[in-house]
């Protein structure tokens, strides 16, 4: 009997999805907090809270933060389905990229209409575009067997 192939690239997006679940917790927070947020104010280019307090930061009445909460715990729950479960891997995927075409959306509107930018979107744009990265290469892997 064979050792079970590890799933390096699975605990890569774990990973990062629990940094995006950190990022959009304290974006949240933020969100909700009354006072200036300090540690991410750098001018009229980089401001948290122009981004996080503006009409764009929330669709409908939820922030966009919370939904990004909720889309990260999804792709942690399914990264760590086995590899060889197609239909996850399928989701993760498809997840990962409809996320990745929200979060540049609202790169887009930090860039073009509230002319700042949030270093922790920023954050959150990079791992979720890591995240799909790596799903498609852990997918085109497995489809593979390549190891």
């Amino acid at each position: 009997m064979q050792a079970p192939v590890s799933d390096r690239l699975g605990w890569v997006i774990t990973a990062l999805a629990v940094i995006g679940i950190v990022l959009s917790a304290v974006s949240i927070y933020n969100h909700y907090k009354p006072t200036p947020t300090e540690y991410c104010d750098f001018g009229e280019t980089f401001n948290c809270d122009a981004v996080n307090k503006s009409a764009y930061s929330h669709v409908g009445k939820i922030p966009v933060a919370a939904i990004g909460l909720v889309g990260y715990i999804f792709l942690l729950l399914l990264s760590r389905t086995k590899r060889q479960n197609t239909l996850a891997q399928a989701l993760l995927i498809l997840s990962a990229l409809v996320a990745t075409g929200f979060s540049l959306w609202l790169t887009y509107i930090e860039a073009r209409v509230l002319l700042s930018y949030c270093i922790i979107c920023l954050g959150s744009l990079a791992c979720i575009l890591l995240i799909t990265i790596v799903a498609i290469i852990r997918r085109a892997r497995t489809r593979q067997l390549v190891f």
